[in-house]
């Protein structure tokens, strides 16, 4: 029997504009329908960021709040993860849409170098945002963009700061941080067994080395993010039409390794998940 994989569809982002791909969901409407086709190609999760009409990236929690609504109706049972970044917002405010109790949030436990800027998640914001997360039963996706962070994240889950248990994202292919090495992958896998070893994850590489952490996380047992957030293109010369295309990328590649696309079902079992 071929094992499950959780395909992550992260639609939007704060960075990729129409001009980078005409296929990049901008307003929530848009946002909504790129998820429905994602979620009919085989995404079991989504992971969403909102943008102002004109394309600058919000943390807005009316725009979320439309946004969940609409996946809820179109997308039933999908995994609505929305997105705590330090690029949609300062301070507190990446964290006003907690309140509208998604399934999950990202959570970035430490800071780190992005390619002209820092990220800055200082010790109070992050344990801000997890005491939020708990209060509404939000489960935190552990953005792991350096080792230190996955340390965190097991430290705050033994103090009671992150109901068990995780659910750790490794980002590799940002400039400045956690780099495409295939034996820092591994090291990072292995850690989080040993550490963690009821932990779920996922693994997410940027720009061309996306398909590259489908193919390594789909071989070590993982799940697969992908989307227009990530890469806008299939390949160097193509654009992706869609996130619907990234995702069936995957859905091709997992039955590579005897994986196939969760069920929303299935993922929810996997990540424990309210029904």
């Amino acid at each position: 029997m071929t094992t499950p994989c959780i395909i992550t569809v992260a639609i939007t982002g704060s960075v990729a504009q129409k001009a980078d791909n005409p296929a990049v969901p901008i307003t929530v409407a848009e946002q909504i329908e790129s998820t429905h086709e994602a979620f009919e190609a085989g995404a079991s999760l989504v992971h969403a960021h909102v943008r102002q009409d004109d394309g600058t990236p919000t943390s807005d929690p009316d725009r979320f709040g439309r946004l969940v609504e609409g996946l809820r109706k179109h997308c039933p049972g999908m995994i609505v993860q929305l997105s705590t970044g330090g690029r949609s917002g300062t301070g507190r405010e990446r964290g006003g849409m907690i309140p509208l109790k998604p399934d999950m949030c990202s959570l970035s436990t430490g800071s780190c170098n992005f390619p002209t800027r820092v990220y800055e998640n200082s010790p109070e914001l992050v344990n801000w945002l997890a005491s939020e997360m708990l209060a509404h039963d939000v489960k935190p996706e552990i953005e792991a963009f350096d080792l230190s962070m996955i340390f965190k994240a097991v430290e705050m889950q033994k103090s009671g700061q992150i109901n068990g248990p995780l659910h750790v994202q490794f980002v590799m292919g940002v400039k400045n941080a956690m780099p495409v090495d295939r034996e820092s992958f591994w090291f990072y896998v292995e850690t989080v067994r040993r550490i963690a070893p009821d932990a779920t994850w996922t693994g997410a590489g940027i720009g061309r080395d996306q398909i590259t952490l489908n193919r390594w996380s789909l071989e070590l047992g993982g799940h697969c993010r992908t989307g227009l957030e990530d890469n806008v293109r299939l390949d160097r010369d193509t654009l992706a039409p869609s996130n619907a295309a990234l995702v069936k990328r995957v859905v091709d590649l997992a039955g590579e390794y005897d994986r196939r696309p969760a069920t929303v079902a299935e993922a929810r079992q996997i990540l424990r998940l309210a029904a």
